[in-house]
């Protein structure tokens, strides 16, 4: 066999280092029975290696290109445009064109072939690098099939395809090119065929682009394509486009473009019997391929050949379950405020912690809801709650009930479902609960939990090797069960069942809108904004040392804190911020996965916000703010007091409404705790795991202790337990994990792998305004701040914070600012608690808010209804 040249029968997937991305998967489609494939070879990536090998001035040019970044366009397209005039004027070596030759020699000298880039970057299942290298069609002769091989090779360096590299990660001297040469057919219709919808990802639809002429006036946007949708054997939807131009080939090389005839303009590209068949062939390629296939196809003479097929790399991954049952997926990550993934350690101490059981896809939590939807009894309930912290998902349930063939109704059995909800009692007020009013029972709660918290301090240093596990696994069983404490969980429902009460019959009573928001402010108990308000009163220890504001406007090193005391005002300094990390060093951004670095273990993150308020506040404004808004609440209560009482039956409402505000006065800050529970237990259990894989590194069992992080809580006390670890599964999961990084999660998907995407129902909006949910009243004006990562906050006094979500650890940067966009979140999400206690005007669940508003425009928040407008 040929060392430069391989023929399709001689290909198959082990060669993607051979032949690339594309010409294995042609390898691979040739022996697949019944596929029509038309004929060809390959050029090997060694050819092309050996060409750049021996070139020293690519060489060269090479090490300069390694030196840019995605910034440098002018730059990139400089290097870019010289290597590629390097590669195209080298002649072919002697030996290599005459293996060209010999295999050219076994067609026809008058065929005509298509002569195609494929690199071993490309068609991959986390990247395709389609579109990115060069493809030519309808080449004829020896020579001009040289030529472009060539530029092929070349094409490896167009501007594009090194900017894609850059975003990628990828490293250009590793990606090598091979060239497909193939018999060019000349299809009357030619299209594409996707086996999974690539508009709502379902993979149980597949999805055909077909157009008069050759395939590439479809991909190159040339002209409309009919689309075609089947399902098991029925086209279940046809768009058929007005086709007036084609893409033909000439008979002496190369493509022409040419006007379709009026009649045949709107006539369906493909007949329906066509339609059947094409499905029937994709469905068999995706099989041979083992996932959902892009596949390139071409209809000559009533025979559809194969052309290519790749990976839909866009797709995103279903939870794993092995039955034939519908499943219906509901995000973790949009309820918990982090939708980035999680690592595998995180994942699955979670899903230990968790109530219910849960599924894990593109490193993200999922819950599966189809057996609660199938209950008449609980599908309300569910719906309703779900809805509180994420209307988006409530529609899209909706949507998902209202087909009626995915989720079979149970029979009404009148049980009750839901955990939590046994002592439910529907009052005047609309209630799920009753509890009495006495501001004591949030006091003994959070008591309780923080004894709770000390005696697992104490009891887990005890513990050593496999015990730390054991130990774990029962006090997480604790956990479980304080999470679903019936008297926790009353507390918190009576405050929202207070609050909707308040905004609702105020309305009624007295036309106000979102009345709760204002009564809600300073409550006392709440956790999370407190501690945004103590970072204040950090600020004030330090701002009268300004030799200390000088050390911390240059502190990088985590070890600053010891620094510190050299400093007049360090020690008072050291002893205000170890105070805070006591009580708040648990959180950080992302915290419901235990692998994420906690404050307490990079206090440098904590600094930039400790300067702002230096810069921002005079002293005492902790203390003010929180009065302010206790003052405000007050006011507002007897504002409404008053003007029910000279209302019809005033004295009744007025007592009723009393007793509502002193509800969630008492109760309303509780609803921040539970998660400073989790999260401060979390931090003990992750301090006693890093202890044992410290003693991994020193045994050499890890190379660092932070690979215990891509391992599973089982699977890491296995490797305590043995002291032996296959790497190779650490290297295969951030693999993993950095691909599931560039993956947006949706919020509620199919079994099928359907994505179903909620709307907001609102009309009377202004032109261009970006709709939301409002969670927080009010409307302010001012700078959009658009921050992406907590660590890179640079806020002003007055400025409006736009960011895709905000969880306990981001409340410090609420003191500074004087709104809040998100692009998830719900009524009770922490962001929403926290905007409201702080009397921010917020509206979150805001589609692509961080891409639609660019940093710095001045924006108009509007709380009260619901948008954001770009001003």
């Amino acid at each position: 066999m040929s060392s430069y040249v391989l023929g399709f029968q001689d290909i198959d997937k082990t060669k993607l280092m051979v032949v690339g991305g594309k010409g294995a998967n042609l390898g691979e489609l040739s022996r697949i029975e019944g596929i029509h494939v038309p004929d060809g070879f390959c050029i090997s990536t060694g050819a092309f290696q050996r060409i750049i090998e021996e070139t020293s001035s690519i060489n060269e040019l090479l090490d300069q290109l390694e030196l840019l970044k995605v910034e440098n366009r002018n730059k990139i397209g400089e290097l870019s445009g010289k290597i590629r005039r390097v590669i195209e004027g080298i002649t072919i070596p002697q030996d290599i064109h005459e293996e060209i030759a010999r295999f050219l020699s076994r067609f026809d000298e008058k065929n005509a072939y298509a002569v195609r880039s494929s690199a071993t970057a490309e068609d991959l299942p986390t990247a395709s690098f389609a579109g990115q290298q060069d493809t030519y069609l309808n080449i004829v002769g020896k020579e001009a099939i040289l030529k472009h091989i060539s530029k092929c090779w070349a094409s490896l360096f167009a501007e594009r395809a090194v900017t894609y590299r850059l975003q990628n990660g990828f490293d250009h001297r590793k990606v090598q090119l091979s060239v497909v040469v193939q018999k060019m057919v000349f299809p009357q219709t030619a299209g594409i065929l996707f086996t999974a919808d690539p508009v709502t990802s379902n993979r149980k639809v597949v999805s055909i682009d077909a157009s008069f002429g050759l395939g590439e006036a479809l991909v190159s946007g040339l002209v409309n394509a009919d689309v075609y949708k089947v399902r098991n054997g029925k086209i279940i939807d046809k768009k058929v486009s007005t086709k007036k131009l084609a893409i033909y080939a000439l008979k002496d090389g190369g493509t022409k473009e040419q006007d379709i005839e009026p009649e045949r303009q709107n006539r369906q590209a493909l007949t329906d019997g066509q339609i059947l068949q094409l499905e029937h062939i994709g469905r068999k390629i995706e099989e041979h391929f083992g996932r959902p296939q892009d596949i390139e196809w071409c209809l000559v003479d009533d025979t559809f050949s194969i052309v290519q097929s790749r990976p839909i790399t866009t797709l995103y991954p279903i939870p794993e379950v092995n039955d034939q049952e519908n499943h219906v997926y509901v995000s973790v990550g949009h309820q918990q405020m982090m939708t980035d993934p999680i690592k595998p350690l995180g994942l699955s101490l979670w899903q230990l912690t968790a109530a219910r059981p849960m599924f894990t896809a593109g490193g993200r939590l999922f819950v599966d809801v189809a057996p609660i939807l199938a209950s008449p009894d609980s599908r309300n309930t569910i719906i309703n709650t779900l809805g509180q912290s994420d209307p988006l998902i409530k529609d899209a349930l909706t949507t998902v009930i209202e087909r009626e063939d995915f989720i079979k109704l149970l029979p009404d059995d009148n049980k009750e479902q839901d955990p939590g909800k046994s002592n439910k009692v529907i009052s005047t007020a609309g209630f799920r609960t009753q509890i009495e009013n006495d501001p004591t029972i949030v006091a003994n709660l959070i008591n309780r939990s923080q004894a709770s918290i000390e005696e697992l301090k104490h009891n887990i240093q005890t513990k050593s090797g496999a015990d730390v596990f054991d130990f774990i696994l029962e006090h997480m069983q604790q956990l479980k069960t304080s999470l679903v404490n019936p008297q926790s969980l009353r507390v918190i429902l009576a405050a929202m069942d207070a609050s909707s009460w308040l905004n609702e019959k105020m309305m009624e009573w007295l036309g106000e809108k979102n009345v709760a928001d204002t009564l809600s402010l300073s409550v006392p108990n709440n956790i999370t904004s407190e501690m945004g308000l103590a970072l204040l009163d950090v600020a004030d220890v330090i701002r009268p040392y300004p030799e200390v504001i000088d050390f911390l406007q240059h502190a990088k090193d985590d070890n600053f804190l010891d620094e510190l005391v050299k400093f007049d005002g360090g020690k008072e300094t050291q002893d205000a911020i170890y105070a805070y990390l006591n009580k708040y060093g648990m959180r950080c951004s992302g915290e419901i996965d235990i692998t994420k670095t906690r404050w307490s273990e990079k206090p440098t993150i904590l600094v930039p916000m400790i300067l702002s308020h230096i810069k921002n506040f005079e002293p005492d404004a902790s203390k003010r703010k929180f009065e302010q808004g206790r003052q405000e609440a007050w006011k507002k209560e007897q504002e409404l007091l008053d003007r029910l009482k000279q209302l019809p039956d005033g004295e009744e409402k007025a007592n009723e409404t009393e007793r509502m505000i002193s509800l969630v006065r008492n109760f309303a800050g509780y609803r921040e705790y539970p998660k400073y529970g989790i999260v401060s237990r979390y931090f003990v259990y992750k301090q006693a795991l890093l202890k044992e894989a410290e003693q991994l590194v020193q045994a050499r069992v890890l190379h660092e202790k932070e690979d215990i992080y891509y391992l599973t809580f089982e699977e890491f006390h296995e490797v305590v337990r043995t002291q032996t670890l296959d790497y190779q599964l650490i290297n295969t999961r951030k693999d993993e994990f950095t691909f599931y990084e560039k993956l947006t999660p949706p919020r509620v998907i199919t079994s099928d792998g359907e994505i179903i995407a909620g709307k907001y129902k609102r009309e009377n909006l202004p032109a261009e305004a970006l709709v939301g949910l409002a969670v927080s009243s009010g409307i302010i004006e001012g700078r959009a701040r658009v921050i992406l990562n907590m660590e890179e906050a640079d806020l002003e006094d007055g400025d409006i914070l736009v960011t895709p979500f905000t969880d306990p650890s981001w409340t410090p940067l609420f003191v500074s600012i004087k709104g809040l966009v998100t692009e998830v979140g719900g009524l009770m999400t922490h962001g929403a608690v926290i905007a409201r206690e702080y009397g921010l005007p917020a509206v979150v669940g805001v589609g692509c808010a961080t891409k639609l508003i660019k940093d710095g425009e001045r924006i108009r928040v509007n709380g009260t209804e619901g948008y954001v407008e770009i001003l």
